[in-house]
């Protein structure tokens, strides 16, 4: 019996012993998940927050006075796994000042009423999948320039990362991989989206109801294409396309405060085929279903002995066959870029811009199929109002131009009017950034631009706008995680308007562990 008795002391122990080393396992087993907090205050004296700080920050912060707390917690995908996920959650909520927007009442005429960000909103929320290189996102994740530095860029002509994300579904390659066969001589990068616009509302409150049309509900499409030499190489060149498109929808035509028309343009499944190859569709009269913008992309990158890098670059709008073939002139985002080998040097980065869209065509437009039965020989292809289209939407989200916002976006008409007004714009644009001590960097972007009107009317008077931001973020070292930033911005002109600001957030975020 005491044999037996010692038998079972020694299997518990052993049972004891392996129910110890499951739990120190699971213990090691962690799962860390990324979370951050932000409180922002700004005050400025204009209508809106000044150009900088309201641009290319995915549509935080517009209004001239603003505070509110963003809250986050993000899972990033881990690139070493063959097979991963991820996840993200972030939330806004505060308080912002109203713009008052013109807006026509028939039977009493003109008046004002004040438009003003949602008192909270989901800015992301989104699951994502990859295997290899090949990822899925599902929701609203932000996402920037594909070929342009996003921090010092004054914003990609297609997907700037200047608008809040829309809800939707991203496949693609995760950053360039290397085409089989070629040894890591070529390689590839590309992305496919389809996303539905949410902000009719906002489209609704901004609307003057007298000119124009109004839009809503509509979809959105993008895709993307690279092709870039050996990055390994001291020289390499990147080159490809870019493409979106709106389409379905509900549109309403106003002349002078009067309805006239509507339009429903059905989004069926075909028409989801249409937007990956876009056919010359005769249910639609000849023309190609949705509104169709892009850029023909190219970027030479050479690395210096000391291992910085120069990079120039050229971004060539289309809307149609005349900017397909470079036959709008000048027309385009023009940059050289300067990227130090030491990413904590005083100055680790710096771009120059240019944009010039004011080579578009005039508003006459002749077409002879657009007349049934008459003969008539001879084309005229004009009509070009860079992201303005007659039968959709502005490309734009909640006001914000999804493209460039050197192109001063809809948000900014207090007329009410629907569409950009001054696409006919011409500017320069300058940044750099560095880093001053080991916990303290900087950020600077200054600028000018001029506009003349758009593609269909010129202003009666152009109109520039100059602006300057300097920014400072402070780490201290003895609270790890602490994050205070300020930036500063001072605007003169009249694209809106003048203005003086800033801008104040602190932001705390760190990793914690949950156990699987």
């Amino acid at each position: 019996m005491t044999k037996i008795f010692h038998f079972s002391g020694v299997r518990r122990m052993m049972l004891l012993a392996a129910i110890a080393a499951g739990a120190v396992a699971a213990a090691r087993a962690e799962y860390p998940v990324n979370y951050e907090g932000n409180v922002t205050l700004g005050a400025a004296s204009g209508d809106f927050a000044p150009f900088y700080i309201a641009s290319l920050d995915h549509g935080r912060n517009t209004q001239s006075l603003t505070s509110k707390i963003e809250a986050k917690v993000w899972r990033p995908m881990k690139m070493s796994d063959r097979f991963s996920y991820g996840f993200g959650v972030d939330l806004i909520g505060g308080y912002s000042s109203a713009v008052d927007y013109e807006r026509f009442y028939p039977g009493s005429g003109w008046g004002t009423h004040g438009v003003r960000p949602a008192t909270a909103w989901i800015q992301q929320l989104y699951g994502e999948l990859k295997y290899r290189r090949v990822f899925l996102t599902v929701g609203m994740k932000e996402t920037g320039s594909k070929m342009l530095n996003n921090r010092l860029t004054s914003g990609d002509i297609v997907e700037s990362g200047n608008t809040r994300p829309i809800p939707g579904a991203r496949a693609g390659f995760i950053g360039f991989v290397d085409i089989p066969f070629t040894r890591g001589a070529v390689q590839i990068a590309g992305e496919v989206a389809y996303g539905k616009f949410v902000d009719n509302g906002w489209l609704k409150d901004q609307y003057n109801y007298y000119n124009d049309h109004l839009t809503t509900g509509e979809w959105f499409n993008y895709k993307c294409i690279y092709f870039r030499t050996d990055p390994r190489q001291r020289f390499s060149v990147t080159a490809g396309l870019q493409a979106a498109a709106e389409f379905g929808g509900y549109e309403q035509f106003y002349d002078k405060g009067r309805f006239t028309q509507e339009f429903n343009y059905p989004a069926t499944f075909k028409t989801f085929l249409k937007m990956l190859v876009p056919i010359n569709d005769h249910e639609e009269g000849g023309f190609y279903t949705g509104n169709h913008l892009g850029s023909i992309d190219l970027k030479l990158r050479y690395r210096l002995r000391n291992g910085a890098e120069v990079m120039a670059y050229l971004s060539n709008p289309w809307e149609d066959g005349s900017g397909m073939g470079k036959m709008n002139g000048f027309d385009g985002l023009w940059g050289i870029e300067y990227k130090a080998a030491d990413p904590n040097s005083v100055v680790s980065g710096a771009v120059i811009e240019y944009l010039d869209f004011t080579n578009q065509s005039g508003p006459i437009h002749l077409n002879p199929a657009d007349f049934n039965g008459i003969t008539i020989t001879g084309h005229a292809s004009g009509s070009d109002d860079y992201y303005n289209n007659r039968s959709h939407r502005a490309y734009a989200n909640y006001g914000m131009g999804i493209g460039t916002p050197m192109v001063m976006s809809p948000a900014y008409n207090v007329n009410g009017y629907p569409s950009y007004m001054t696409n006919l714009t011409r500017g320069f644009h300058i940044a750099v950034e560095g880093r001053v001590s080991p916990v303290v960097t900087y950020r600077v972007k200054g600028g000018y631009r001029k506009a003349w009107g758009n593609g269909q009317f010129i202003l009666p008077r152009p109109i520039s706008l100059t602006a300057v931001m300097a920014e400072a973020e402070w780490k201290p070292a003895s609270v790890k995680g602490l994050t205070l930033n300020g930036k500063v911005e001072l605007d003169r002109g009249t694209m809106p308007g003048n203005s003086f600001g800033a801008l104040v957030s602190v932001k705390y975020d760190g990793i914690f562990n949950l156990k699987k």
